[in-house]
């Protein structure tokens, strides 16, 4: 006895059916947040045109000030040679916090701890006046044995150098485990295949794993860069002269702050847009590789 059963065929509806027709809800949120950032930026634009407080015409008379301009080509050298000074202490105490000697680790981990965890400002300050604590600087015997050298503490440390041993220190401490974070996202087996091929150390650190942790270690490292161009406004109050204390002594003198501000305002802006330019392209250069094994699907048979 045939006991199959035909079961009955179910039609699906056409392209054309209502069914295939998606209607979006209206989304009254979205235009109401796009009438609120219109209304928002037309009041700013009302306010830049029509606020006499603003004073362009100061503002554009200072933008290319001596005086401006010689505290922008200050910022610039400070902005570098702090960075290149924590780029190479954070090298060296990224490494020593990595490594199995546990003197190493723990002398690495308290100037992490300690440059981290006290406020630049402190630290500038601190350095500014260091003659308090050490009128004289020398190099020689310590504990009391005779000096080789001997300098006066306000020689050595001046406006410039306080800025530079602040700032850098403290930018060390953070960049430190910016490249430990980095090294440590290079997977083992790189460093195991390259001592099977018979690399020294040195040779896996430069040639296998620096260049794998630059994709993890460029983007923040760009962040801290653009980060310290404006944390040089801080040497001001040890008397720098770059771009923050260059506005400053003019409006002391003039009593026309807000227009300098927005001048140091608008070169900070310019600056900044010059850096995060070239990080994106810094950054799309290391990540070139990583990019296209994440886009392009795997092939399998």
């Amino acid at each position: 006895m045939n006991t199959s059963a035909i079961a009955p065929t179910q039609e699906w509806p056409g392209p054309d059916s209502q069914a295939d027709q998606i209607v979006d809800p209206p989304r009254y949120g979205r235009w109401f947040a796009v009438l609120a950032v219109a209304t928002a930026l037309a009041w700013v634009a009302f306010q830049l045109l029509t606020n006499p407080g603003f004073q362009w015409e100061i503002v554009f008379r200072y933008m290319l000030s001596p005086s401006v301009l010689t505290g922008i080509a200050m910022t610039i050298q400070l902005t570098l040679l702090v960075m290149l000074m924590g780029v190479v202490i954070g090298v060296v105490v990224a490494l020593m916090r990595m490594s199995r000697d546990p003197l190493l680790n723990m002398c690495a981990h308290g100037f992490v701890w300690f440059f981290r965890g006290t406020p630049v400002l402190v630290q500038l300050v601190f350095w500014y006046n260091l003659a308090a604590l050490f009128p004289e600087i020398g190099l020689g015997i310590p504990f009391g044995g005779p000096k080789f050298i001997e300098i006066p503490a306000t020689v050595a440390i001046s406006s410039f150098t306080a800025a530079m041993l602040g700032l850098g220190l403290n930018e060390g401490a953070y960049m430190a485990e910016i490249i430990r974070a980095g090294l440590l996202s290079v997977d083992n087996g790189q460093t195991e295949a390259s001592k099977a091929l018979g690399h020294k150390p040195f040779q896996t650190f430069r040639v296998v794993v620096l260049p794998q942790a630059m994709k993890a270690i460029v983007p923040p490292t760009g962040n801290q860069f653009i980060g310290m161009l404006k944390f040089t406004s801080i040497a001001s109050v040890v008397a720098l002269h770059e771009l923050m204390h260059s506005v400053e002594t003019i409006y002391n003198r003039t009593f026309e702050t807000m227009p300098l501000l927005i001048v140091a305002a608008l070169w900070y802006l310019i600056m900044v847009s010059i850096l995060s330019v070239a990080q994106y392209f810094i950054e799309r250069h290391y990540l070139k590789g990583w990019q296209a094994e994440v886009v392009q699907p795997q092939l399998q048979p």
